[in-house]
């Protein structure tokens, strides 16, 4: 009996096999069950832990975060059950409802402190009215749209680009490829740096409605072709499904359960969406836009631009960083960021690893430090990667020309800098006036719509510098 006894087995229960009251069988599984109950707690009690390291929580904390992590598999559904019922109260949406439910947050029974951390921030999450705002809307369109022989498939829970599909399989599957086309496509414009305004967008976009069109089948009123019919509803199903909230939702309810995350579509669905706006109805791409960028002249404009920017940013005092601009309302620390993201965004395309981090702050503390260092670096990727002899993307854009963009882009917000502090707007007048023509070749075919970066042509006063004259060809008053 020693060995029972070494195995942790309990007295009493050694005496009842001496008894012979049970077998050794049967006392060895009772104790199996319960060291795998106690196992189980301590598995338990050892992730809530690490996440609390990882988390650094507070000790009034504590509690609320044990019992969330005690509660069982029933009491985790519930919480969920009870989100989706009051967010879609009313909604006549079952099939986005039954897609809700079926996500259940299941923690393994030995989790990770990742899985606890996210159960947490799930727990946390599914009492944020935003949330549950965001399913209604969600459930809302779904219902709406829902296809005429039944309902959708449910894809637009995990997906933003499936939003709206019938309920056939081959249909599901369709929509899985069709966002996964939009997810690449859009990745890959971004990586080209393809502007979603520029005309070299234009055959992306045709390709993608092309893709998605027969996934509307069955829908009310589906559209046949391309036109700003089908445009415009695409585009409210990447409005719609662009939600924050219910991304969140989703990444954190395969953490829990230890699914693969869906991929990332931010980036891709933000290209495409404007893309959309800016497109709103199908045109031929005119490839005389892709035309006439010598490489050694370019390189030479972005030089001539920088020097003179350069000067403008240096003259910039601490306290003129919060004056207004003529772009978009920035102010001139946000009008430097977004400079000194344009240089380092070329660069990082001419190193084929595109930068996402467009929200950052990339001016820092010093920012003629920051301008300075990312001319270098542009300057430096733009000769040393052959990027202004190379083509990017599937429509095999030239390097040239989207160095070439990133010069028209400096001397204009040069232009705007300049008029935000009171200097003048003759700048790099040796390169100016040949930018000035490439503004027009690349941008003349561009829409001036709400989706646009550019607001519409401005007349430009007699004897108006090339900068002025570029200035008001993208919408500024030059006067």
């Amino acid at each position: 009996m020693r060995s029972l006894r070494d195995l942790g087995i309990g007295l009493a229960a050694i005496r009842s096999v001496v008894d012979r009251e049970r077998t050794v069988a049967e006392t060895a599984t009772q104790w199996a069950d319960a060291l795998d109950a106690q196992i189980r707690t301590l598995q338990l009690q050892r992730a809530v832990l690490r996440s609390v390291a990882a988390r650094g929580s507070a000790a009034e904390e504590l509690p609320h975060m044990t019992e969330l992590a005690r509660l069982s598999a029933q009491e985790r559904r519930r919480i969920i059950t009870d989100l989706v019922e009051d967010a879609l109260d009313g909604v006549h949406a079952p099939a986005y409802r039954s897609g809700l439910l079926a996500a259940t947050p299941d923690l393994p029974d030995d989790p990770t402190p990742e899985q606890i951390g996210a159960w947490i921030e799930l727990a946390a999450l599914v009492r944020d009215p935003a949330l549950r705002a965001a399913l209604r809307r969600l459930a809302e369109y779904s219902a709406r749209t829902a296809p005429a022989a039944g309902e959708g498939s449910g894809l637009e829970e995990t997906d933003p680009a499936a939003v709206r599909v019938t309920d056939t399989a081959g249909q599901e599957q369709a929509a899985l490829r069709v966002a996964e086309l939009m997810r690449v496509r859009g990745e890959e414009a971004v990586a080209a740096g393809i502007a979603p305004d520029s005309p070299a967008a234009e055959p992306t976009l045709a390709e993608l409605i092309a893709a998605w069109l027969p996934t509307q089948t069955g829908t009310p009123d589906p559209p046949a072709e391309d036109g700003p019919a089908a445009r415009a509803r695409l585009l409210e199903q990447l409005e719609c499904a662009a939600e924050p909230a219910v991304e969140r939702y989703w990444q954190l309810l395969c953490t829990v359960t230890g699914r693969p995350a869906p991929p990332r579509w931010d980036l891709a669905g933000t290209w495409t969406a404007a893309a959309l706006r800016a497109h709103p109805r199908p045109s031929a791409l005119d490839r005389s836009a892709f035309d006439a960028t010598d490489p050694d002249r370019v390189l030479y404009a972005y030089e001539q631009v920088t020097r003179d920017v350069l000067a403008l940013v240096a003259a910039v005092r601490p306290e003129d960083l919060a004056l207004p601009t003529p772009c978009a309302g920035w102010t001139v620390r946000q009008l430097l960021d977004h400079m000194v993201w344009e240089n380092l965004m070329a660069a990082s395309i001419a190193e084929d690893a595109p930068r996402t981090d467009h929200t950052a702050d990339h001016l820092g503390a010093d920012h003629l430090a920051a301008f300075a260092d990312s001319v270098r670096a542009a300057r430096a990727a733009f000769t040393g990667s052959g990027m202004l002899h190379r083509t990017y993307g599937p429509y095999e854009a030239p390097g040239a020309m989207i160095v070439q963009q990133v010069v028209v882009e400096l001397l204009a917000h040069g232009w705007d800098l300049a008029r935000a502090t009171g200097a003048p707007t003759v700048l790099a007048p040796e390169a100016a006036e040949e930018t000035l023509a490439a503004a027009h070749r690349i941008y003349g075919a561009a829409p001036r719509t709400a989706g646009s970066s550019f607001a519409p042509e401005r007349s430009a006063p007699a004897g108006a510098s090339a900068a002025d004259r570029l200035a008001a060809f993208l919408g500024r008053d030059p006067a």
